[in-house]
């Protein structure tokens, strides 16, 4: 491989990998508000939340156990605090572990 090659190439493999970063930061974002709801924490199963709360999770999609205490998703107004789950019920604050 020559010189001008092997740069092209480094070059190439760097491209591709700023635009991954870029992507996946991109799809990191917090779901928008939504009107007449409400952020209940520990009732999204793994993968399913709209976003984080504390370590663990960065933002949507990133919980790592389904009904997870630091994340949260958005529900009907007036409704988490009466939804059940394996763990007890939702929470409008974060639940801790």
């Amino acid at each position: 491989m020559t010189k001008s090659a092997f740069t092209a190439a480094t070059l190439a493999g760097s491209l591709a990998t700023a635009l991954t970063l870029i992507a996946s930061q991109a799809t990191a974002q917090p779901a928008p508000a939504q009107a007449n709801a409400e952020k209940c924490y520990g009732v999204s199963l793994a993968g399913k939340n709209d976003c984080a709360a504390g370590p663990g999770t960065t933002c949507a999609g990133t919980s790592k156990a389904d009904y997870q205490g630091n994340a949260w998703k958005y529900v009907p107004k007036g409704t988490c605090v009466s939804m059940k789950t394996p763990k007890g019920t939702g929470s409008l604050s974060v639940i801790k572990s």
